[in-house]
């Protein structure tokens, strides 16, 4: 969610399959649905002089401890699979993505040593595997395939990086889709890995040191047993692990027990001499940076650069003592800096705040790359060190880059570049020369032309401007609404860029139409957009939601009554919110992952970091804001609400299920008219990455044919 949540058994209820109002398209009759039985506890929290009702508060416990909550998690899903079941677009959903999604795709390649390390799925497995080559011109080889690591494909590969000279390779191994993170160390050239291996890593940076001889690495405390995936995460700590010992025996780096709440992540400098610790409380862009001189022998003493903990700091190079960050001090839209160590906190601008957000920058070579975001775009420039400009980057049509990585030694660079209807090609760049060539291009089963991308602006309660993207099918009759799937995440400070999604394409592709709001609480616009939308003025993201969809329906874009609202995690929160305040304007629902007690969102995993966007339920203030759009306990009874489908994962342990399992029992028990009010549990997956290919595609084909039923698309 950054920027780089006792009762008696339940009865399993059948359906009764008896017709209710549908639209027309609908090839088969929707049951009359009944739903579990869910016991209600008399929990009352006085807050403040409020007495906050919580009957669901046993729906909390983890799903592998507590026996009652996976009765009902069975109990729901049963429900919610006979209804899905019939639906007619379900099965042409599955099929069309799953096409959708049978192309090569490669990932960003990493340099070390002459070896470049790189990712590539041939379409269809359920994980990218990992390859290698030696040199340019080398054919690739596998060096981690994780779809031999688990049956259900649910074991990924998460974070991996290279050693400087090539030989080994640090990765971390992710199971079920849990944050949590084993990592591992493989010798490159025999494919075998060594002894080494840390567990309990979370949040955390990986970064080797130049020697080769280790790593350094975040972790937590080992949590108590049964409370993995539900206690608090306190005291990151930054480690150091010397290859060939066992964890017991790495050394502690930097810990902070006076401030437990604080993330602590190191990287090593571009020469290797200096180790940069970064603290954060939240996850808001406000950090504190200690440096640590490396020495043979292990790291000096800390010097602290930055301990304001007002703005946000990223390293990007160093020569010698003469530090390149970017900061948004004095700068909402971020700036390029420079600091001389010697002279901590002194200042020297390279690149001045313009009127796009630079949100990267990177050196390769003797140039450094910066990555901006305009109206939500991406653009590119490179310049020297001491931030004269050379060139701009060429990037074509609308759409988002990313990438840019590389060395001081080495001037060569890869990014990619993708769009709504174009997926990712990967593209290598000679800084010295500035010529940009393919490196990998899909073959696709589509054809990139036959859809339309557009950006429009539309006006929020209060008057302000707000983008939005459109997609589209070229051809598609306009003179009346189509079927809308309006997406949103709108927190957080983190930007809904262009991207491809084989999933939403096929939404498109069957004639509907996509569009994506960048909400305030993002970070289009730079940190006044983003505080536009959190704290007090998060009713501001709602509003915009809000306006987004009224804007589709007055343009003619959709009908009434055809407008599906979907979002995740900050996102569902969303989604959970505007459906409370408006649910005369949505057909559909669909709130994945979502934060939906507000009350209560800091006492779980890493719930205590999203205050900075939040608040504090503990502050008389903050709970007040909170009460007044809090999912949970907004839901109107006898109110007519469109049709929902919740969907989370038991093994989500960033927004733990409970969120969701709480939320959704409290619509059904409220007269919320007839409308299907249902919720989905994967297993095996966790708040999103990691999910293998066909638990993506079959989760997206029922939250879209459950869409479609509702906004009248015709799938068939």
């Amino acid at each position: 969610m950054s920027r780089n949540a006792l009762s008696a058994p339940l009865a399993l209820v059948a359906l009764a399959m008896t017709p209710t109002a549908a639209h027309a398209e609908a090839a088969a009759p929707a049951p009359r649905l009944a739903y579990p039985d869910t016991a209600r506890g008399d929990t009352v929290d006085p807050q403040f002089g409020v007495n906050v009702d919580d009957p669901y508060r046993w729906l909390e416990d983890d799903v592998r401890v507590n026996p009652k909550v996976a009765e009902w998690v069975a109990a729901q899903n049963q429900v919610t699979d006979a209804y899905l079941a019939t639906l007619p677009g379900r099965d042409t959903f599955k099929k069309r993505m799953t096409e959708l999604y049978n192309f090569e795709r490669f990932g960003l390649p990493t340099k070390a040593g002459s070896r470049y390390f790189y990712t590539r799925n041939d379409g269809l497995q359920p994980q990218s595997v990992l390859y290698v080559r030696d040199g340019m011109k080398g054919e690739g080889r596998v060096l981690i395939d994780p779809n031999l690591w688990a049956t259900d494909g649910a074991t990924a590969l998460a974070e991996w990086r290279p050693s400087e000279d090539g030989k080994y390779l640090l990765y971390s191994v992710q199971d079920g889709g849990t944050d949590w993170r084993i990592v591992r160390v493989k010798d490159v050239a025999t494919g075998q890995d060594l002894s080494d291996e840390v567990r309990w890593v979370k949040f955390s940076a990986l970064d080797w040191a130049k020697d080769g001889s280790g790593f350094y690495y975040s972790r937590f405390p080992e949590p108590e047993a049964g409370e993995a995936f539900q206690s608090l995460n306190e005291n990151h700590s930054v480690y150091f692990h010397k290859l060939g010992t066992p964890q017991s025996a790495d050394v502690l780096i930097h810990a902070t027990p006076e401030k437990p709440k604080l993330n602590n992540s190191a990287v090593v400098s571009d020469d290797g001499k200096y180790l940069l610790v970064f603290g954060s409380e939240g996850t808001d862009a406000r950090l504190g940076v200690t440096l640590y001189a490396i020495a043979a022998n292990g790291v000096g003493k800390p010097v602290t650069l930055i301990n304001d903990f007002a703005n946000n700091w990223e390293y990007v190079t160093n020569q010698g003592p003469l530090f390149t960050f970017i900061t948004n001090k004095g700068a909402p839209r971020e700036r390029l800096v420079s600091m001389d160590i010697r002279s901590p906190g002194k200042l020297t601008e390279l690149v001045a705040e313009s009127e796009v957000t630079l949100v990267g920058a990177s050196r390769v070579g003797d140039r450094i790359i910066l990555s901006y975001l305009g109206d939500a775009k991406s653009q590119a420039e490179m310049i020297t060190l001491d931030g004269k400009k050379v060139a701009n980057i060429n990037l074509a049509e609308i759409g988002s880059a990313s990438g840019f990585g590389g060395k001081s030694s080495d001037p060569e660079t890869f990014y990619a570049f993708s769009s709504y209807a174009r997926p990712t090609t990967i593209y290598r760049l000679d800084t010295a020369t500035g010529k940009s060539e393919i490196f990998a291009e899909p073959e696709l089963t589509f054809k990139p032309d036959d859809f339309s991308v557009e950006q429009h602006f539309y006006k929020s309660r209060d008057g302000t401007e707000v983008p939005m993207f459109l997609v589209l099918k070229k051809g598609l009759d306009r003179s009346k609404g189509s079927p809308t799937l309006l997406y949103g995440y709108g927190g957080f400070n983190v930007s809904m860029t262009p991207g491809f999604s084989p999933t939403r394409l096929a939404w498109v592709d069957k004639g509907g139409v996509l569009a994506i709001a960048n909400l305030r609480g993002g970070g289009e616009y730079g940190k006044a957009w983003h505080d536009a939308g959190r704290l007090d003025k998060k009713q501001n993201v709602f509003d915009d939601f809000i306006a987004a969809a009224e804007f589709l329906i007055a343009e003619g874009v959709a009908g009434k009554g055809q407008v599906a609202v979907e979002g995740g995690s900050n996102g569902g929160l969303l989604v959970g919110a505007v459906v409370n305040q408006r649910p005369d304007l949505f057909a559909a629902g669909l709130p994945a992952v979502g934060v939906m007690d507000m009350l209560r969102f800091d006492r779980f995993t890493a719930g205590r970091y999203w205050v900075d966007d939040y608040g504090y339920p503990s502050k008389e203030s903050d709970f007040k804001n909170l009460l007044a759009y809090s999912p949970y306990h907004n839901i109107q009874s006898g109110v007519s609400y469109p049709a929902v489908l919740v969907t989370t994962a038991d093994t989500d342990d960033r927004v733990v299920p409970g969120h969701s399992f709480k939320y959704t029992a409290q619509l059904q028990y409220a007269k919320a008219g007839d409308k299907p009010h249902l919720i989905r549990v994967e297993t095996r997956a966790g708040h999103g990455s990691g999910k293998p290919t066909d638990k993506i595609i079959a989760e997206a084909a029922d939250k879209y044919s459950f869409a479609a039923k509702w906004t009248g698309l015709n799938v068939e």
